[in-house]
């Protein structure tokens, strides 16, 4: 272990904390633990939620590709967006850097992302581990998960009302892939004999390894504004398993929703990979969030107000399906889908 080094970045990345500093935590960093007041941040009777989460294979893409400043960012969202499904505020963030040798500039510009992302979401960064374990990884790999905890006051949990047929499916645009199916994604790329460096092929105007970092929507401020009007009913953070696999988490028995794939544009690397892949619409659904990063589901009578707020707060709002009765197994039925990605 670089004894230096690790002093080295601790040094560096100590304003960076400090930035994320807000009501009930200062945010210094050196400390054997942190500590957080949840009074001084205004909590009378809350339960904690707590959640944790990577990158996944988009590593492979930052460590490729040698941009590291935005990885940080989807770190954070990764853990946050899963919290205010529950309603939950979040409020402080822990990271965990591991990688063979530590190269200090790399890791500096990969938690300043990580700050940048906890600055998005008002919690603060208050501490986390830097791993450096020669042998375990290769030269220039490194691996992230962070962690973060967040409060909502008891009464106040979500999901709060039933879900009932009729209900309005709203959905949050998505900065395109975010953090999941990078796996499928690097496959592509290597089989269209593809470089980072070169135009990507669904958007001339960047590089392909700045269109394909683009980090994950931090959904955490807008969302928390809608939630306060008491007229949320459920949400859902669309990740690993897509449309398909992350609206039916928070349904009750014999609910389902419908999806209209014209409802909203997706962005163009959807419909690039559906078409260079051969992949069908059931399975993009079921891999990527499809150009939706989040879902609110609201009663009709609610549905223009909640998206009016969403949109006044700089979220892209589509109306994207309604709640039926259970009608698929998979309890969300897609419409219109081969419209939107032929293959």
């Amino acid at each position: 272990m670089d004894i230096d080094a690790g002093n080295d970045l601790v040094n560096a990345i100590k304003p960076l904390a400090k930035a994320t500093a807000r009501k009930g935590a200062d945010a210094g960093l050196g400390g054997f633990g942190a500590l957080f007041d949840l009074k001084a941040a205004g909590y009378k009777d809350p339960i904690l939620v707590s959640t944790t989460d990577g990158v996944g294979t988009k590593l492979k893409v930052a460590i490729d590709s040698g941009k590291h400043d935005t990885v940080g960012i989807d770190l954070v969202a990764m853990c946050v967006n899963d919290l205010i499904v529950q309603g939950a505020e979040p409020l402080l963030f822990l990271d965990y850097f591991a990688t063979g040798k530590l190269d200090v500039a790399s890791a500096k510009q990969v938690i300043a992302g990580i700050a940048e992302g906890c600055k998005q979401a008002g919690c603060a960064l208050v501490g986390g581990e830097t791993a450096e374990m020669p042998g375990m990884y290769g030269k220039g790999d490194y691996d992230l998960a962070g962690f973060s905890v967040g409060a909502v006051e008891r009464d106040k949990i979500l999901p709060q009302q039933e879900v009932n047929v009729g209900d309005i499916v709203l959905g949050l645009a998505s900065n395109g892939v975010h953090s999941n199916g990078y796996s499928l994604v690097r496959k592509l790329v290597a089989q269209e004999k593809l470089s980072y460096d070169q135009p990507a092929p669904f958007d001339a105007s960047r590089k392909l390894a700045d269109a394909l970092l683009h980090p994950t929507r931090i959904y955490v401020k807008p969302v928390l504004q809608a939630v306060k009007t008491g007229h949320v009913k459920a949400m859902a953070h669309i990740t690993g398993g897509g449309l398909l696999e992350n609206i039916p988490r928070v349904l009750p028995d014999g609910i389902g929703v419908w999806i209209d794939g014209q409802s909203w544009q997706a962005p163009p690397i959807f419909r690039w990979m559906a078409q260079v892949g051969n992949i069908d619409a059931h399975e993009m659904a079921r891999t990527f969030n499809c150009g939706i990063g989040f879902v609110v589901i609201v009663a009709k009578e609610h549905a223009d107000s909640i998206s009016k707020i969403l949109g006044d707060a700089g979220e892209k709002v589509s109306r994207i399906g309604e709640v039926e009765t259970n009608a698929t197994a998979e309890r969300v039925a897609l419409r219109n889908t081969d419209k939107v990605w032929p293959c």
